[in-house]
C-alpha cells in the first residue's frame, strides 16, 4: 500500500491523523503505508516515483487536485494498472477520449468514482424515473460545502478548477445515468454569484448554476435542469446539503440526501444529521462495521 501527495512534509500530521481517526477507534486496522515524497521534500512529480514501485494489475485511487488528474491517471495506465479517479475524472473531452484509448490499449480498468451510483435512494430514483415517469420534463439539484472548505482548497480553487467541477459533478452524473438512451443534452448556460471568496482575495465563484436544456430522443420534446453547487454555506447540521427533485412526464421524486431520518445530539458535540448509509463510522464491539456502507461499496466493487 502506498500514499503519494505533492508536500511530503505534510505527511507526519496525516499519520497522525490516521491514527486518531481509525487506529484509535477500531482494532486490528493496519496503518502502514509508504508515503511519497519523503517527510523531508515537496514535489509535484512525486507520483511518477512511486507509480514505479508498484507492477501491472496493481489499483491506483487518485483524489487530487481536478487539474492533476489526467497526467497521473494516464501515467498509472501506462504502468498497466487498474485506475479509479475522483470526479470529475478529467476536464475535457480530448483527456477523456486519451484515457478511454490508452486504457483499451493496456486492457485495465479506468472508473470514474461516484459513489451515489451506489446510494440506494438514489438507485431506486433512477429506476423509478427510468421505468415509470415517462419523458424528461424538469430536474433541480443543489449541493453545498461550509464556507471553511474556500480554506480547504485554497491551493486550487478558481485556478485550476472550480465549485462546478467539485460538486455539480454529482448530480450531472446522476442525470447521465439516469437518462441514457432516454434523452441528451442540447444546451448549457451557466451563472454565478461572487463576494465571499473575492472577500477572501480568492478570484473564484462562490456559487455556480448550469441550466442544462435537454431533448428527449424519441419525440424531440424537450426538458430542463438547473445544477446549482455552492462552497459558502453556513455550517450546519451535515458538511455537504444535497438533494434534487426529478420530473417526468408521468411522475416526480424528491431525494434529500443530507437528511435520512437520522439526528444525533451529543455532549460537547454539535447536533447532527447523520447518514450511516455512506460511511457508517461507529464501530461494532471496537471493530469497523461499515463494509455494507455505499461509501465503502464504491471502493470494494471497483476491486473486485
Amino acid at each position: 500500500v502506498g500514499m503519494c501527495g505533492v508536500n511530503g512534509k505534510k505527511f507526519p500530521g496525516i499519520r497522525k491523523h490516521m491514527q486518531k481517526n481509525i487506529g484509535d477507534v477500531y482494532k486490528d486496522m493496519d496503518l502502514g503505508c509508504d508515503t511519497y515524497p519523503s517527510d523531508q521534500t515537496a514535489d509535484p512529480k512525486a507520483y511518477i516515483d512511486a507509480i514505479a514501485t508498484f507492477k501491472a494489475g496493481d489499483v491506483a485511487i487518485i483524489f487530487t487536485p481536478d487539474d492533476t488528474h489526467y497526467d497521473i491517471a494516464l501515467a498509472c495506465i501506462n504502468q498497466g494498472m487498474h485506475v479509479m479517479v475522483t470526479k470529475p475524472i478529467v476536464q475535457t473531452l480530448e483527456h477523456h477520449i486519451n484515457l478511454i484509448k490508452a486504457a483499451k490499449e493496456k486492457n485495465v480498468l479506468v472508473s470514474m468514482e461516484v459513489h451515489k451510483r451506489w446510494d440506494p435512494f438514489y438507485a431506486d430514483a433512477r429506476d423509478r424515473a427510468r421505468s415509470q415517469f415517462g419523458n424528461f420534463q424538469y430536474m433541480y439539484a443543489y449541493m453545498s460545502q461550509p464556507k471553511h472548505q474556500l480554506e480547504t482548497f485554497k491551493a486550487w480553487a478558481g485556478k485550476s478548477s472550480d465549485i462546478s467541477y467539485y460538486l455539480n459533478s454529482h448530480h450531472i452524473d446522476f442525470s447521465e445515468w439516469t437518462l441514457e438512451g432516454i434523452a441528451r443534452p442540447v444546451r448549457v448556460t451557466g451563472t454565478s454569484s461572487t463576494g465571499v471568496a473575492h472577500s477572501k482575495g480568492m478570484k473564484t465563484e462562490d456559487s455556480i448554476t448550469l441550466t442544462v436544456q435537454w431533448e428527449n430522443l424519441n419525440d424531440k420534446t424537450l426538458g430542463c435542469a438547473v445544477y446549482t453547487s455552492s462552497w459558502v454555506a453556513p455550517k450546519g447540521d451535515v458538511h455537504s446539503q444535497q438533494r434534487f427533485f426529478y420530473m417526468g412526464s408521468n411522475g416526480e421524486i424528491n431525494v434529500d440526501q443530507a437528511h435520512r431520518g437520522m439526528t444525533v445530539a451529543q455532549d460537547g458535540k454539535p447536533f447532527a444529521s447523520v447518514n450511516p448509509l455512506f460511511m457508517k463510522y461507529t464501530p461494532t464491539n471496537g471493530m469497523f462495521s461499515g463494509q455494507a456502507s455505499y461509501g465503502v461499496k464504491s471502493f470494494e466493487l471497483f476491486v473486485d
